[in-house]
């Protein structure tokens, strides 16, 4: 991928309900549950900002005026949003955004993704693998048995070259999709301008030889309930209070 191509902004979705995370999402939004004292979304834009992103895209729907406030104390990287009236999910989320980040390929990562990198930056090898020509989608994956609180049965298998395949029916995939890519904005050519995931795309992308992925060699957390926060803070060495450490 040629340096002009590198992405040079990204979005984060925001959007979504938590609804998995209740009650803690009964009063904000999953993004600003604190893991480890800092928050999801801070943790996802401060691997932005270290990878020399300036300008980063959120969009907002549940709880958005706490992130727009939340935010607006971050001085980098820039933020912009992309408020939705009606949830979109993340395909149409990604949709709606796209007069913000521009025409060439940019980053996406869901605002509850937490991920600690290998020897490099998962983001610099995504850029680093990214081929302009060949691709539409490059997603990050995790190998599952070295995923930490994740039980489900995977999403893709990823040839030697890295071409990508969705699992069918009662397969099982060796890789989960870790909630971190760089997509070109020609993959939404003549979608709907309604609610639609982005599932449909990668499909889509698959079918044309154009779905990629790289397999991530740091770890990966899967933060979806409050018992799968108190699991990864204490993975992370977070000590327990001692009322809960007592009754163990």
């Amino acid at each position: 991928m040629s340096a002009t191509k590198t992405p040079a902004v990204a979005m984060v979705l925001a959007a979504g309900l938590g609804k998995r995370m209740r009650p803690l999402t009964d009063t904000l939004p999953k993004p600003l549950v604190p893991v480890a004292g800092r928050t999801l979304i801070d943790r996802v834009l401060d691997r932005f900002e270290d990878a020399g992103i300036s300008r980063v895209v959120v969009n907002l729907h549940y709880f958005r005026a706490a992130l727009e406030a939340h935010l607006a104390a971050r001085a980098t990287p820039r933020i912009e949003f992309s408020p939705e009236t009606d949830l979109l999910e993340t395909g149409g989320g990604v949709r709606h955004a796209l007069g913000k980040l521009g025409p060439d390929p940019f980053y996406v990562a869901n605002a509850d993704v937490l991920w600690l990198d290998g020897k490099r930056p998962a983001l610099r090898r995504l850029a680093a693998a990214w081929n302009d020509g060949a691709m539409d989608g490059l997603l990050l994956l995790q190998a599952t048995p070295t995923a930490f609180g994740y039980e489900g049965r995977g999403d893709y298998f990823c040839d030697p070259l890295g071409r990508l395949r969705r699992r069918r029916g009662n397969e099982i995939a060796p890789y989960l999709f870790a909630g971190i890519q760089i997509l070109h904005p020609r993959l939404f050519s003549g979608t709907p301008s309604g609610a639609f995931s982005l599932n449909r795309l990668y499909d889509k992308a698959q079918e044309e030889g154009r779905l990629w992925g790289i397999i991530h060699d740091g770890r990966w957390f899967h933060v979806g309930t409050p018992e799968g926060l108190a699991e990864t803070e204490e993975e992370l060495g977070v000590p327990r209070p001692r009322a809960a450490a007592a009754r163990r």
